[in-house]
């Protein structure tokens, strides 16, 4: 009572400090955020240009997106598509906007005519295209069938921005065209060709122990290559794993408790409130019952071959006798006992055919079938009557008269089939009578009149009742591994995590380049989770944290956390230092070759003078040296009986002399060459240009926000 006195004199005093209190958390979330406009990155997906992607109408295209790739979609998939499309049609409206494109109705006439022409429900009585027709359904459906109605104003939508992309592109595509001038460029560079005499000092001739490549150097090199460098946020982890597998214990459990249910047992009935006895597998005549009772998977009443079971069990399963009891044996992560209780001789396949005889009701029957179920069983009996008198009249009977178009043209030929391929009922008739057989079968699907034949490779077959259950882990182990895996967390939030897991002996998975976008970990699967608290504000480099995942829990060190911008020197090493090595090697490389005279350099330098024919500018490869775009370039500014200076190429460094210049004849026109560059660029302009305006768009991109 004291206390609840206290609290009341100090009620207003108390208001005021958990008023403060709320106010505080809001404001660092506000600064967090970036100032008071936080809701913003819960309601806006991404912002292009200025321009907003709104949450509702992006997430609501994500949900229909994946149910339309069907259950094996992710999110990830799905968001990654639709970001993919309202991307592109957020920038290529930006476009049109700014240079007042627009779809003239008479464009869009002639879309609706092109798009609708082969439609039944547009056309007049002759079978052609009609306008009339178009504007008496959009009345027709904005009056009495709003989804309708919706549909098909967004067709319009479709062919308007159809449209609009198609005259965009063409705008394009004009401006772009190769004149005779550049096809005469390109008729040049592929057929004007050059003899040579060269020296090639390749940079291997220089030790790379004796070139020094600092780290200021590779800065400077990545900063002048910025775009060839630039990385989104990423993160590396580090994790260890705890499965929450079946222990020794629990392994042993498990066979003592599928072994038990052979044996006949005394339980007590509540329903009688008396004991009675329950029989076990070794006694039982219901199989069926009794093993989807008892089986985590249910009773299969069907033979099977040899071939049909695992090879590890085969032999013995078969060898088994009737009545007799095989297991327990594993199989995967389950336990089986098996009890043979059937063996037979029957055919790996059979060849049969039928007539189907729907009714009205009978499963995929359509409206125009209107027969009873009694009037489709006498008719079959009919049929099956006519057809023992005559065997020769079962072809044109199913051609005629079977509701199974699928293959009554063949005369209801099934062609072959193995054991269950049917429905039972069909498969039990042609498995278990002889060839010849015929008779009527009913099925959901209506009755079969059916005939057996050729029945292919009898052999023995065994019918089995299998115990089968699945090995699981107990409460107490699930517990243990929780134990396990939280100590794990709490030992290595404040020890070394790799000496910690080492101690343990528990293997060190490293995960590094995750994006903020990325869903699935390599060992882990699908788990968002753990790239949202990578990426989060609050997790820094060495922080570690648990996560549940499908089968345990992984625990997770953060060990690397870049923003957006170019690659660290460690990252970009592998790429930067042989290039920056080469250019300090070039250097070495020119001091060391002094004068004009090719001979006197290549003596000096302990290489020959090379001669390399027919060079050209499209194809500018040297012989023994390779792709040397920038040294070939070079020789063809120079005429015959030129030298050029030292030239730095891809391999290594190069002195060149022309010793011929064979320029093509000159044609007559250059049409061919011109009309194969615009034939070589126009499929990919609509690529390179939405790449184009993708780079030069200013995006600010929340996805990471939303799943």
């Amino acid at each position: 009572m004291a206390i609840l006195n206290s609290i009341r004199k100090r009620g207003v005093f108390l208001i005021i400090i958990i008023a403060l209190a709320l106010f505080s958390f809001i404001l660092a979330d506000v600064i967090r955020n970036g100032g008071f406009s936080s809701e913003k990155s819960l309601t806006t997906v991404a912002t292009i240009n200025g321009e907003t992607l709104t949450r509702d109408t992006f997430m609501k295209q994500v949900e229909l997106t994946q149910r339309n790739l069907g259950e094996n979609g992710t999110t990830a998939q799905a968001m990654g598509l639709v970001w993919d499309r309202e991307l592109r049609n957020v920038l290529q409206q930006q476009q049109y906007d700014a240079l007042g494109l627009t779809a003239q109705k008479e464009q869009l006439e002639a879309s609706l005519r092109q798009g609708l022409a082969s439609n039944p429900t547009f056309q007049d009585a002759d079978g052609f295209f009609s306008a009339l027709k178009v504007q008496e359904y959009i009345a027709n459906v904005k009056a009495s069938n709003p989804t309708a109605y919706q549909q098909w104003l967004d067709y319009e939508n479709s062919l308007k921005s159809s449209t609009l992309q198609t005259t965009y592109y063409n705008m394009i595509k004009a401006g772009m065209r190769s004149t005779i001038s550049d096809g005469e460029q390109q008729y040049r560079f592929e057929n004007d060709k050059i003899n040579m005499q060269y020296v090639y000092v390749p940079y291997t001739t220089v030790a790379d122990t004796d070139v020094v490549v600092t780290d200021a150097e590779m800065e400077a090199y990545i900063r002048d290559n910025a775009t060839d460098f630039e990385v989104t946020p990423q993160v590396d982890i580090q994790y260890v794993s705890f499965s929450e597998t079946p222990s020794d214990i629990d392994i042993q459990d498990a066979e003592a408790n599928i072994t038990a249910l052979l044996k006949d047992r005394e339980v007590y009935n509540s329903n009688i409130k008396d004991t009675e006895i329950l029989k076990g597998l070794e006694n039982t005549t219901d199989y069926l019952n009794f093993v989807n009772d008892n089986s985590d998977i249910p009773f299969q009443d069907v033979y099977f071959f040899k071939s049909d079971i695992p090879e590890a069990f085969a032999a013995d399963l078969f060898a088994t006798e009737v009545g007799a009891i095989y297991g327990p044996y594993k199989m995967g992560n389950t336990n089986n006992i098996s009890k043979v209780i059937g063996v037979t001789q029957m055919p790996d396949s059979v060849q049969s055919r039928h007539i189907l005889i729907r009714y009205q009701g009978s499963f995929r029957a359509s409206d125009a079938i209107t027969r009873s179920k009694e009037d489709a069983k006498a008719m079959a009996d009919s049929i099956t009557t006519i057809i023992k008198r005559n065997k020769n009249t079962f072809e044109n009977l199913a051609k005629t008269l079977s509701d199974d178009k699928s293959n009554s043209d063949k005369g209801g030929d099934l062609g072959y089939s193995g054991p269950g391929k049917m429905t039972k009922e069909f498969n039990d008739f042609i498995f278990d009578n002889k060839t010849g057989a015929l008779g009527v079968v009913e099925t959901t699907y209506g009755f079969h009149v059916v005939e057996v034949q050729e029945q292919k490779n009898k052999q023995k077959a065994i019918k089995f009742a299998t115990i089968s259950k699945e090995i699981e882990a107990s409460e107490k182990t699930l517990n243990e591994v929780f134990a396990s895996a939280s100590r794990f967390e709490l030992a290595a939030q404040k020890g070394d995590f790799f000496e910690i897991a080492k101690g343990q002996e528990l293997v060190l998975k490293p995960v590094n380049k995750i994006g903020a976008l990325d869903a699935t970990i390599p060992g882990v699967g699908n788990n968002r989770s753990i790239v949202n608290w990578a990426f989060g504000e609050e997790a820094a480099v060495g922080d570690v944290k648990r996560f549940n995942i499908l089968d345990g829990y992984v625990v997770v060190q953060l060990t690397r956390k870049s923003p957006k911008g170019l690659m660290s020197i460690a990252e970009a090493s592998a790429l930067v230092m042989p290039k920056v090595r080469n250019q300090k090697k070039a250097i070495q490389i020119k001091a060391s070759m002094i004068g004009d005279d090719l001979d006197v350099i290549a003596t000096a330098q302990g290489v020959s003078v090379q001669n390399a024919t027919a060079i050209t500018m499209a194809a500018p490869t040297i012989p023994g040296a390779g792709a040397e775009p920038a040294v070939v370039g070079a020789a063809f500014a120079k005429a015959a009986g030129e030298t050029t200076g030292l030239i730095t190429g891809e391999k290594g460094v190069f002195k060149v002399r022309v010793t011929a210049v064979n320029n093509a004849p000159v044609l007559e026109t250059y049409t061919l060459y011109a009309n194969r560059l615009n034939n070589a660029a126009t499929p990919t302009v609509n690529t390179k240009v939405y790449q184009a305006l993708k780079n030069a768009a200013e995006i600010d991109d929340n996805r990471a926000n939303f799943f």
